[in-house]
């Protein structure tokens, strides 16, 4: 054992003594290091003015993270000193309890599963129903302590909800890599056959934690990879657009979308004048606003939505070779929407809806699956494909110009076991990368990357929610990050930075060669510094123009029957008048229909209407999708024929439906 302060060893270094911690042959070599004080050989516990001791299979080297037991050196160390001990498993999710159990706490005291009811600081109670009163009739008395830890912990107990996605349902599951990505990044959890452990939440975007599921509104689908070389985080909409082009109109989009300020109304919903204000003053909106007035706003389950990554993303493989993507999520149950009505009703027999399909499809083993594809364009210096600016967040590309290509497999099969430790509070953020995997530049995406983390911050309570375990990646982590709000970590070491020579040097920065996440070099062209958009991000109706030709003559309906009820609930005439301007830049038959239906004329457009290929891609309708989560229901009255309604039902059965 090596300690300083105390005596000197004649081989060892100055300052420094030495004990040899002997054990029979075969059994496990063991040493124990201290500075500044002393561990009792007998109990191996710490003494007063010890720092710490560390039991290791034959490490005598370095401890990285913790004062070093050898002498500093003059220069900067380059290198850790081998061989470096194992460090405490950081792998689980929930492997420290609220009250500090360390890793590998019994999961008993983990989840506070025990047989007697205590207070915070463990003390059991006889009682807790009766607060502690002079006397059964007389007046409660200061000194009770519980009914005071009762009381404030209740008072707390929230936290600010989402600004937006505050409503939403989660589950567990495990991501498949196919090894079809491997030719275009070098993420491991792509690899073949990799499986990976995964937290999926899904929301509706404008409404409180307290609104309905099916209100027509974007659906958050945000993915947490908990990869081995951290944590990368996929967050996207059931909406492959969104409504503004730079994350700077973010705050503005998001009050025109919320209630309104006077009467705190209505609430998820976008039909209102400050919502068609906005979308109809920025024309950029036009494209999702479409994508939300059609079904796709009305999902019929989260099992049956599809996901998207909506901005570009640059991908990088073992080479160095780029390669531009768009991440899509394709429900392998098909994609399936209610219609208004059936919205309507749902919203008020079960406004829960969505949260216990999904719940109840996991409990009862019919596991929701997605498959992840990317469609993939070459990295230009343009950054465009057949003419389309992919770093417009409001653009598509149609899959018939670019197919998707699977590259693996999602299973959600496990049910969250608590609501708020885990899906409300689990923290999202398009930042969180993993080498292979890279962004663009993309404005909406810049500011998210900014917005995300920031508000985690505000919500969680401080810069350690990374320490809540459902946000904890499943890599070792050794930061230089200390102390804050909520810090839960016991950090040891005396040298949080870097270069140190206190603690062996470490942590070292890693290289490429080491797994290190090394951003992709690009070469930004010369340009003043100028707060406008390019001139390809002006096109505002094409796209929303493709989107409606490929409907089907229903979904059409749908959509006119959309625009309608939500124009017709704004206050304002001219919000209604320039929102049927809009759509006259769209499709003279779309803009025909919502104004009759308003009773308005229609006017002319005011800028020609672009040629535009469909993309049958775009339609639920004509497509084959599997009947599993479909109902067969068979409208009988007093006189059917029961033995028919029987042999159907046989039939269906033995169809494996």
């Amino acid at each position: 054992m090596l300690h300083r302060g105390g005596h000197c060893s004649p081989s060892g270094p100055p300052g420094w003594a030495y004990r040899d911690c002997r054990v029979p042959a075969g059994a496990e070599e063991s040493a124990e290091y201290v500075r500044g004080g002393g561990v009792s050989p007998a109990s191996g516990t710490r003494t007063r003015g010890g720092r710490m001791k560390r039991k290791n299979s034959g490490a005598e080297g370095g401890i990285p993270g913790r004062p070093s037991p050898l002498p500093p050196t003059v220069d900067e160390p380059t290198k850790p000193r081998e061989p470096l001990p194992p460090k405490p498993d950081q792998s689980g999710p929930a492997t420290v309890s609220p009250t500090g159990q360390e890793t590998g706490a019994d999961q008993a005291a983990v989840a506070q599963a025990g047989p007697y009811l205590t207070t915070a600081q463990g003390a059991r109670l006889p009682d807790t129903d009766h607060s502690l009163k002079a006397g059964s009739r007389g007046p409660v008395l200061l000194q009770d302590h519980h009914l005071r830890e009762k009381i404030t912990h209740f008072d707390h107990e929230r936290i600010p909800e989402r600004v937006v996605h505050a409503r939403g349902a989660a589950a567990h599951g495990v991501f498949q890599g196919y090894g079809t990505a491997a030719q275009i990044t070098k993420a491991a959890f792509l690899g073949k056959d990799v499986e990976t452990p995964v937290f999926v939440r899904f929301s509706t975007v404008l409404g409180s934690r307290g609104s309905a599921d099916t209100v027509r509104d974007t659906r958050g689908f945000a993915t947490k990879f908990y990869t081995t070389e951290g944590t990368f985080d996929l967050v996207g909409n059931n909406i492959p657009v969104f409504f503004i082009q730079d994350a700077i109109k973010f705050p503005d989009i998001i009050h025109a979308g919320k209630p309104h300020p006077d009467r705190e109304i209505p609430q998820a919903q976008s039909a209102h004048d400050t919502f068609w204000d906005f979308v109809t003053l920025h024309t950029e909106a036009t494209h999702h606003t479409l994508w939300n007035m059609s079904d796709r706003g009305i999902p019929r389950s989260f099992r049956m939505m599809e996901g998207f990554g909506v901005h570009t993303f640059r991908l990088v493989n073992a080479v160095g070779d780029t390669t531009l993507v768009k991440f899509h999520w394709k429900p392998k149950l098909g994609v399936h929407s209610m219609v208004w009505e059936e919205a309507q009703i749902t919203s008020g027999m079960d406004p829960d809806f969505h949260r216990r399909d999904l719940a109840d499809a996991i409990e009862a083993g019919a596991y929701p699956q997605w498959e992840l594809g990317v469609q993939t364009f070459p990295d230009t210096p343009e950054q465009t494909f057949e003419g389309i600016d992919l770093l417009d967040p409001t653009n598509i590309v149609p899959e018939e110009l670019a197919p998707v290509q699977p590259i693996g497999l999602l299973t959600l099969n496990t049910n969250p076991s608590n609501f708020f430790a885990e899906t409300e509070q689990v923290a999202f953020h398009p930042g969180h990368l993993v080498p292979g995997i890279d962004i663009t530049d993309d404005p909406l995406l810049s500011g998210r990357l900014f917005s995300y983390l920031d508000t985690q911050i505000s919500r969680l309570g401080g810069p350690n929610f990374a320490q809540i375990p459902v946000n904890r990646t499943h890599a070792p982590v050794n930061d230089m990050l200390r102390d804050g709000m909520h810090q839960t970590a016991v950090h040891r070491g005396v040298a949080p930075y870097r270069p140190n020579s206190l603690d062996g040097g470490c942590p070292f920065q890693a290289g490429a060669d080491l797994g290190a996440y090394v951003e992709v070099p690009v070469t930004v062209p010369a340009a003043k510094k100028v707060r406008e958009a390019p001139d390809s991000f002006a096109d505002h109706f094409s796209q929303p123009r493709r989107f409606w030709l490929s409907m089907s003559p229903v979904e059409r309906e749908h959509i006119i029957a959309a625009y309608s009820f939500e124009l017709g609930k704004c206050y304002e005439q001219a919000v209604k008048e320039r929102g049927l301007r809009v759509l006259a830049n769209i499709d003279p038959e779309l803009c025909a229909g919502v104004a009759a239906a308003l009773g308005l004329p229609a006017p002319e457009p005011t800028e020609p209407l672009a040629s535009v290929e469909p993309s049958p891609a775009l339609s639920q309708v004509g497509q084959t999708w599997p009947l599993d989560g479909r109902v067969i229901g068979i409208v009988a009255d007093a006189g059917c024929d029961l033995d028919g309604v029987r042999t159907v039902r046989r039939s269906v059965l033995a169809a494996g439906m």
